[in-house]
């Protein structure tokens, strides 16, 4: 720990900034750090010549521009507002859509199960109303549950329609 110390105590004395004077520095070629220039060798010292003529002509004058920096201007007034007119009372609003007609049927609820196939070729098609446990069976034509109607019968779908012969419906056989 004591080695530690001294080692700090080193690096702070080698970084910290001189406070010895310029004159003093110029002076005493000893007192330098290693590694750093050696004030005097240009001529000039650590500090560059001053330029006294520099300083002694004079600059452009500062003009007479108006310009007051201790009054405020007001702020201007803002564009004045466009008038609002109402629009021609020949221009009647958009009234909302109004489906016409009578409203579309529900969605048939029954979900395509399969497909049976008869010995003689007749197919049936196999759904289920999600609510009993026995599956409602029919083929081209038939009624089922008393509400739907099978037109066609097909391997991956099954067409239906509503008993009255409206909102024909695709069901497909993932059940949807």
């Amino acid at each position: 720990m004591g080695a530690g110390a001294v080692v700090l105590l080193l690096a702070v004395w080698w970084f910290w900034p001189s406070t010895t004077p310029v004159a003093a520095i110029g002076n005493s070629v000893s007192s330098a750090r290693p590694g750093a220039p050696k004030p005097g060798t240009d001529g000039a010292g650590p500090v560059g010549p001053v330029k006294l003529e520099a300083l002694r002509t004079a600059g452009a004058e500062p003009g007479d521009d108006g310009r007051n920096p201790f009054r405020f201007k007001p702020k201007a007034a803002p564009p004045p507002a466009r008038p609002l007119t109402p629009p021609p009372a020949s221009i009647e609003p958009p009234r909302p859509m109004v489906p016409s007609g009578p409203p579309p049927p529900p969605p048939i609820p029954l979900k395509f199960i399969g497909v049976l196939e008869r010995a003689n070729g007749v197919r049936w098609a196999v759904l289920s109303d999600g609510k009993s446990s026995t599956p409602l069976y029919g083929k081209d034509g038939d009624i089922i549950d008393g509400r739907y109607t099978i037109v066609k019968i097909g391997t991956e779908s099954i067409e239906m329609t509503h008993a009255d012969g409206r909102g024909r419906q695709v069901i497909r056989l993932n059940g949807q």
